[in-house]
């Protein structure tokens, strides 16, 4: 399905609250800015994906277990100051934000119609968390046949069995997964 020659960086919900509650790594923001001068300089669209819902949470139903601990703690909301980009990352004009819904970064979200329209047909990965958007993210897009490449140090979980797991034994099935100097460099190579 995934058809396209470009490439894109997906920087997926590293947003204030996510970073000041779930990151205990100092350089991981570091790293994600370093992949996102890297992706800039060598032509490679960004996409900021986030999640953010309507005040009284209209999006989430009942059912949902995950969701519906967001509803009850006042997270999230799309304008929100802890719903942002963090500063260390934030965007800058020329690159695309996607809201989203849910988990991961296609559900409830126009992502792959902009990825379409663009031409893309290979992604980098990165975000918070490894288990959660990451994940999800990396089996829907396989499933839509993009190219992927998840950024292993620009990625982050709470649970370091989960994150290890996942880059060791999980991902390597359906992504090829780098650093981001690995990365950095086969963009060098590739605008040679």
């Amino acid at each position: 399905m995934a058809e396209g020659t470009g490439t894109a960086l997906l920087v997926m919900d590293v947003q204030r609250v996510v970073v000041e509650r779930y990151v205990k790594e100092p350089k991981l923001l570091e790293r994600i800015a370093t992949a996102i001068r890297s992706a800039r300089a060598s032509g490679v669209q960004v996409f900021y994906v986030f999640v953010g819902f309507r005040p009284g949470y209209p999006e989430i139903g009942q059912r949902s277990r995950w969701f519906g601990t967001i509803a009850k703690s006042g997270d999230f909301i799309t304008g929100d100051v802890g719903t942002e980009i963090h500063p260390e990352v934030a965007p800058e004009s020329g690159d695309i934000l996607v809201k989203k819904l849910r988990v991961g970064a296609f559900a409830g979200s126009d992502l792959e119609v902009l990825l379409r329209s663009r031409g893309i047909g290979s992604l980098a990965l990165t975000g918070i968390a490894t288990g959660g958007v990451v994940l999800s993210t990396v089996r829907h897009a396989a499933d839509l046949d993009f190219r992927l490449s998840v950024l292993s140090d620009a990625c982050a979980d709470m649970d370091p069995e989960v994150h290890k797991v996942l880059l060791e034994k999980v991902f390597p099935r359906q992504a090829n997964v780098l650093t981001v100097d690995q990365w950095v460099a086969e963009l060098a190579t590739s605008n040679a």
